[in-house]
Parts: C-alpha cells; structure tokens; sequence
C-alpha cells in the first residue's frame, strides 16, 4: 500500500477501536480496567493517519513508483484487509459461555486476604470472591450471612449446574472460568448459557474440576431467578 492507502487503514482501525472503546463492545475483547488505554491508542491511530495524509499533502513521496518506465500500483486486493474493521464495528462477536467453561478447568486465584464485608442483606458478591472465600477461607470470612451471585449456568456431563463466570486478567484470549456448584432451590429446567441471580448461603460441599481437579465450592440456593446478560459479561481477578 502506499502513503495515503495506510492512512486509510490506520484511520479505520483508530476510529474501530473508539466505536468500541465509546461502546460496550470493547467488554468483549478485554476487562474494564484497559478502557482507558483502547481509547488513547484509537486517537493516536487516528492522529498517526492525519500526520500522514498532511505530510503526503506537503509534497512527501510520490503516491506510485516508477521502474524501468512503467507504473507499480498496489494489488487491488491488499484492501480486503479493511474488511476485519467492518466486522468489528458492525459485528459483536458473543462472549465466551458455558462451552468453554466447561472444557477449562477451574482457574481460581488465592487471594491476598480476606477483608471484611460489606452490610448487606442479601450482600452482593461476585462469583470470584464468593469463590476465592469458600476455598481459600474455608467459608469463615463469609460469616454465615446471605450472598447475592450473578452467573451463567454451565452443565457438566451428569447435568449438574454451576454458576460460572469467565475471569480476564487482560483480554478474552486468556479468560478461564470460576465455576460454583448449585445446591438446594435450583430451578427444575436450567439452560446452558443461561444467567441467574443467585440468593444463597455458605456450605462446605466441594467437588473437583474433572478437568484439573480444582477445588470448586458451592452455595446453597435460598431463590434464584433468570436475568438479562450483564453489560460486561466477564470478571477479573480479585
């Protein structure tokens, strides 16, 4: 591609990941936290291709070379690299589910202590500290009290249910998921990929991950309830 061609393509893929960025759709390719720095690098992609075209303007490099008397020009087909662009403005890919949660062992991080919670009746939580208490803590730090849990429904071989939420440390590539077993008032007909708000209690059941032989707590259901999908479907490490 020439000069003026990559300041096409760099303005397209700074403006794609500002849409994103603007957007909730970025939430489907990496965490919360990385806002920030997908936005800065969409305005200097896009500053990048502005420079570009105005140097070009100013009378920089010829747009076409010229060799032996004849004319080189780009393959036509170069810019069917633009076309990933489109698909990611116009395109929201769906985030990882129950499929892959159910094919990754548990990827459950200890946590550097255990602070007091919050009041709260039920107390909101996520699935990752939920977790990270009813393994690491043994369930002392939850203190008996209700817990409010938000996750999708991932089934294992014998159709049993576990709450489950996939974690990021940075991006979509590296998610695995928290995985809590589902005991006492489980709705009769649970769907995969279907999201839950939970109410329940501590309880000291555990089973192993059949997949890494991970530790996997469980709750004790009091209500549950069938939710829309959250606007960031993922979680991150506590």
């Amino acid at each position: 591609m020439n000069r003026q061609a990559q300041a096409v393509v760099l303005f397209l893929v700074g403006g794609a990941m500002l849409h994103a960025g603007f957007t909730d759709l970025y939430l489907r390719y990496v965490k919360a936290g990385l806002r920030p720095l997908l936005l800065a690098a969409g305005f200097v992609l896009i500053a990048a291709a502005v420079a570009t075209v105005w140097y070009e303007r100013r009378g920089g490099e010829p747009h076409e070379e010229h060799g032996h008397g004849h004319v080189h020009r780009e393959p036509r087909v170069s810019w069917l690299l633009v076309l990933p662009l489109f698909a990611l403005v116009l395109v929201a890919p769906p985030a990882l589910g129950s499929y892959s949660a159910m094919r990754t062992g548990m990827a459950l991080q200890k946590p550097f202590g255990f602070p007091a919670l919050p009041a709260g009746n039920p107390l909101p939580l996520s699935v990752v500290d939920y977790a990270g208490r009813a393994v690491y803590d043994h369930g002392h730090s939850l203190g008996g009290r209700r817990f409010e849990l938000t996750g999708f429904v991932a089934l294992d071989g014998n159709g049993e249910p576990y709450l489950t939420r996939m974690v990021l440390n940075c991006c979509a590539a590296d998610a695995q998921p928290v995985k809590v077993g589902l005991t006492g008032r489980i709705p009769p007909i649970l769907e995969p990929d279907t999201w839950l708000d939970v109410v329940g209690t501590y309880t000291g059941k555990r089973v192993k991950d059949p997949v890494n032989g991970s530790v996997i707590p469980f709750v004790v259901v009091s209500r549950a309830r069938v939710v829309k999908a959250p606007a960031d479907p993922y979680e991150s490490p506590e």
